[in-house]
This record gives structure tokens, sequence and C-alpha cells, in this order.
């Protein structure tokens, strides 16, 4: 079971059973716009915990839920898929035992704990799993959060464009760029957000890259 302390006093560690009620609530904090057809429940963690409690971690402080992650593992897909097809509506059938590659389903932060390096944290133990796993790498699919300030001027594919190009610093995709997530491509309809334009973009963390 994974466990690291922080030197904030903040830990790390997989997800327990006894965590699920608290995780469902962080999702309707943390994820205040997305569709509640799309946040997490406390059935679906528990169903996760059965199929893959290892990909499964939190960050507590004191007690306290601040953060989380979901993954399953899978394989490198090029196809459209939106979030809800990937995660057989949020339940994680679609975990392949023997898939290569750790995919990344969400991963929140409370706005309070923000700032801290704590989402880097999380993909350091996600970037562990993988190595004891024989895995090739993270996949995942960031939020362009910072779309909405640009949507009267700008569609998603251009605001794809600018972030790739440097030319737009978006709070969630950039920031997994600097982390070592590579961009491959524009998802649209990946999930109901309007922050995002109801879009995200399909990145890879490679195993051999230290976050």
């Amino acid at each position: 079971m994974y466990q690291r302390t922080l030197d904030s006093g903040l830990t790390i560690r997989n997800t327990i059973a006894a965590d699920v009620a608290a995780l469902e609530q962080l999702q309707c904090t943390i994820f205040p716009t997305l569709s509640p057809a799309e946040r997490i429940t406390a059935r679906h963690y528990l169903h996760h915990l059965e199929l893959f409690p290892e990909g499964q971690f939190v960050v507590e402080d004191a007690g306290e839920l601040i953060g989380m992650t979901t993954t399953m593992r899978y394989h490198l897909t090029m196809e459209d898929h939106s979030f809800l097809e990937i995660s057989d509506g949020l339940w994680l059938n679609t975990h392949e035992p023997h898939g290569d590659w750790l995919y990344g389903l969400d991963m929140g932060v409370l706005t309070a704990y923000r700032g801290r390096g704590l989402a880097r944290e999380m993909y350091r133990a996600r970037q562990h799993l993988c190595r004891e796993l024989g895995l090739k790498g993270q996949i995942t699919v960031g939020m362009p959060n910072g779309y909405a300030e640009y949507a009267d001027r700008l569609s998603l594919d251009d605001y794809y464009e600018k972030i790739v190009a440097g030319e737009i610093n978006d709070p969630t995709v950039s920031t997994q760029q600097k982390i070592g997530f590579q961009p491959i491509r524009l998802i649209h309809q990946y999930l109901s957000d309007p922050q995002c334009g109801d879009g995200g973009v399909l990145m890879v963390l490679p195993v051999e890259q230290n976050v």
C-alpha cells in the first residue's frame, strides 16, 4: 500500500473504503460546474476499490481528505471518447487488468490547498505505480479550464493550439505540461463542463519521465 508523508505534514496514500463518503462530497466541492452525472459517488468509489485498489489515491490533512485521483489500467487510444465512455459510466469496468498504461480519470485538490504542488505529488505517486507495475506511463485527458475566459473570441480548437504554442497559459493543461505531460490531441465533447468548453486534451507522461 502506498503512503508518503510530505514535508508539509500532508499524507498521500491509497484510498480505502472508509474514505468514500468524504470523496463523494469532495467531487461536488472541487468540480462545481461539472455535470452531476459525471461526478463520482461513494458507490462508484467502492467499486473502484474492488477492481484496482492500488490505483486510487487521496491526500489527507490531519484526517481530512483534501485531494484525490482515480486511475485504471488501459491501452493508449487515439480515438475520440468521452469521460463516461472510457469509465463505463464511472464504474471503471473498462479497467484492463493487463493494460500497459495508467489512465488517470480525474484529479482534484480543494481550493485552499492549491498552489502547494499537491497535483505534482499525486502524479508522482501514479508514476511510482507505473514503475512498480511495469507500465509504459500515464495517460490523462486534461481539462482546459481556462477556456471560459476566452470562449467569446476563440474556438476551443484555437484555444488548444495557443496552449500548445505557449501563447496561453491554461491553469490545468499548461500545469500538466510543466510536469512533463505531452499533448497529443484535442477531444471534443469529452465531458459536460462549460468551464472547459466540454473538451479535453489527450496527454501522455512516459514512465521514464521524472515528475
